[in-house]
């Protein structure tokens, strides 16, 4: 009788081991499915305009097939070329369509550049582009050795001094998320965005730099890469006041970056 037996449990257990691995199959057929589509905004401005001209700005932000209509933050940078350390930030209006717009006039002759920050579902992009108002500047061939210059400045400066003439390698952009309504003794998140090539920067160094306005005691914070081209990382400040907060970023291909912010603590 136990002989008969045998065949049978054999049999049960090759289709009990079947089953696990066809569900087994589809678990991971279902998360590849969940996969979160990337943001993609497709910005427009022209490419020339008279001074005191208003200039529209557009961006249509997609997700796969779908038009986003509920973004979280749409706001254009704009600052003249060789000089983002006075750059602007404009919100947009939401036109509930997908399309976010907003406007702006330039007083004077100059190249400037353009730069979308769009944050919607937990994922961030900023392409960008210029637009040359009246005459341009006075020596256009000269402006485009970005990457050049931006290398000679890191090595020619000296951290902690004159941070603001720093101009950064062509193709790389830093997107600093200015935290809001700061209060001394709470910890507080600090972000980030990073991109290289209009593609998230990713398996980036970047560290935090924080000191009191007037101090020499300066603190570092390593940041994490909470996601493709998002880092962060936690601080507490201990007291009011005013403090500067600078993001370093360097990589294994050579590239180190800065960008110097000013916050206010209550």
């Amino acid at each position: 009788m136990k002989k008969r037996l045998w065949p049978i449990m054999i049999g049960l257990f090759v289709l009990v081991l079947a089953a696990c691995g066809k569900t087994g199959n589809e678990v991971e057929e279902v998360k590849e499915d969940d996969l979160p589509k990337s943001i993609d905004a497709e910005l427009e401005v022209q490419e020339t305009a008279n001074v005191g001209e208003a200039v529209p700005f557009k961006v249509t932000v997609t997700q796969g097939d779908e038009k986003v209509a509920d973004a979280d933050e749409v706001e254009f940078e704009i600052w003249e070329e060789e000089n983002k350390e006075d750059s602007e930030m404009i919100k947009s209006k939401n036109n509930k369509d997908g399309t976010y717009e907003a406007e702006k006039s330039f007083d004077t002759d100059g190249v400037y550049i353009v730069q979308v920050h769009v944050t919607a579902r937990g994922l961030h992009t900023m392409p960008k582009k210029t637009v040359t108002v009246g005459e341009g500047t006075a020596d256009e061939e000269g402006d485009h050795d970005h990457g050049e210059h931006a290398e000679h400045s890191e090595h020619d400066q000296h951290d902690g001094d004159d941070h603001g003439e720093h101009q950064h390698a062509e193709g790389f952009s830093m997107h600093f998320m200015e935290p809001k309504n700061i209060e001394a003794g709470k910890k507080i998140e600090l972000m980030a965005h990073l991109e290289l090539e209009n593609k998230p920067m990713e398996a980036a160094r970047v560290r935090f730099e924080i000191w009191n306005d007037g101090s020499d005691k300066h603190e570092f914070v390593d940041a994490k890469e909470s996601q493709a081209g998002e880092y962060t990382g936690h601080y507490e400040f201990k007291e009011s006041g005013k403090y500067k907060v600078q993001v370093h970023v360097e990589n294994d291909e050579g590239l180190h970056e800065h960008e110097e912010h000013e916050i206010e603590v209550k």
